[in-house]
């Protein structure tokens, strides 16, 4: 019963974690654009992600049930699945690289999960199939809910952000810099509220599987029969299969996101809002509003996809809508080093942790 609530404690931290780091994928850009202050962007993207956290559980339900084998999963795993995760977050955090929680978190699971599985890559739900007749996006597994949007949402964050961005520039080609400014100003907000709303949505939703997952894996091991009186609410058929996730998971969740959110990445920021491009609240605009789309669309079919590579492809190809020249090459390739290392280093420090306390148990 202690590993569980062990369990759970670690899983809220790399909320927490989470919260910080993508801090800077709400933010970024309305703090470059100087729309708002630093503190007030924090403030604004900390309410938003808490409510977009509790709106909806599909991304939650892939979590739990969509991407394992839960048979394989135990306490253990998930603690060396987040383990892998909080290591690669701090890591990337500190060298200042926006890289993703979510790939993060799927890696280290599924590393985590072959490790308890004595390296039988059958733990992973690779393919799964609902029906023939059914649409590819209604099918689970890890190729239709992690690797497939892991290629088309920044593909789509690149080419839709330059597309939209090119429309702004014909539909303001005749407008005073200073009108420019002033509406997109107030527009921003905005599409910086809808940007942190989509956020909470898929990011929080992740945890939330997390939790559910780890619950799943105490029932079938029986350790929450014996849980004290007051713990009884743990045990419940909700978290189960495809079931709802319950609400207490749902609201901490979005708690420990706000409060990790409010706590600031600055060290991302710079590297989003300041470095990789130079951005005006026109630009700003456009670019939230294309990655929040994206995100919102995945989390409705949910899809755990990367709220670090919408934004930062989105901010690439509104950049590139201004001229190629406009992005800063070095800064986008350690960006991208770091999208590729991402799945299979945590995959790695998932295993090696879980491996290791498999080891220790003998």
């Amino acid at each position: 019963m202690t590993l569980l609530l062990v369990v759970i404690l670690v899983a809220l931290i790399f909320e927490y974690i989470n919260g910080f780091h993508d801090t800077a994928n709400s933010i970024a850009t309305v703090v470059a654009t100087k729309v708002l202050t630093p503190r007030q962007a924090i403030a604004l993207a900390a309410f938003t992600n808490l409510w977009g956290a509790l709106y909806g559980t599909a991304v939650a339900k892939t979590i739990t049930s969509g991407l394992v084998d839960a048979k394989f999963v135990t306490t253990e795993t998930i603690i060396s699945a987040l383990l892998g995760g909080i290591i690669w977050n701090l890591f990337t955090w500190w060298k200042g690289l926006p890289s993703s929680s979510t790939h993060a978190l799927v890696g280290g699971l599924c590393g985590a999960t072959i490790a308890s599985a004595g390296g039988n890559w059958g733990a992973l739900i690779w393919t799964k199939v609902a029906s023939p007749d059914e649409p590819w996006w209604k099918h689970s597994g890890i190729l239709y809910k992690v690797v497939l949007p892991m290629l088309s949402s920044p593909l789509l964050g690149f080419f839709v952000g330059m597309l939209f961005m090119t429309f702004l520039y014909v539909l303001v080609a005749k407008w005073r810099p200073r009108t420019v400014r002033a509406w997109f100003g107030n527009l921003q907000l905005g599409s910086a509220a809808y940007m942190g709303f989509s956020h909470g949505q898929n990011d929080a939703q992740k945890t939330m599987g997390i939790i559910a997952l780890a619950l799943v894996a105490g029932t079938n091991a029986g350790v929450i029969d014996n849980a004290p009186s007051w713990l009884q609410f743990l045990h419940t058929p909700e978290v189960v299969g495809n079931q709802p996730i319950p609400v207490w998971i749902k609201v901490t969740c979005a708690l420990t996101m706000a409060a990790g959110t409010a706590a600031g990445g600055w060290r991302i920021i710079r590297t989003m809002g300041h470095r990789m491009v130079k951005l005006q609240s026109i630009h700003g605009f456009a670019a939230e509003t294309t990655a929040a789309s994206v995100l919102s669309v995945a989390a409705h079919f949910g899809m755990p996809v990367s709220t670090t590579h919408a934004i930062t492809t989105s901010i690439m190809g509104v950049g590139c809508a201004k001229r190629w020249g406009a992005l800063n090459l070095p800064v986008v390739q350690r960006i991208i080093w770091a999208w590729v290392l991402t799945l299979p280093a945590t995959g790695l420090l998932g295993y090696g942790i879980a491996e290791l306390w498999r080891i220790s148990q003998r």
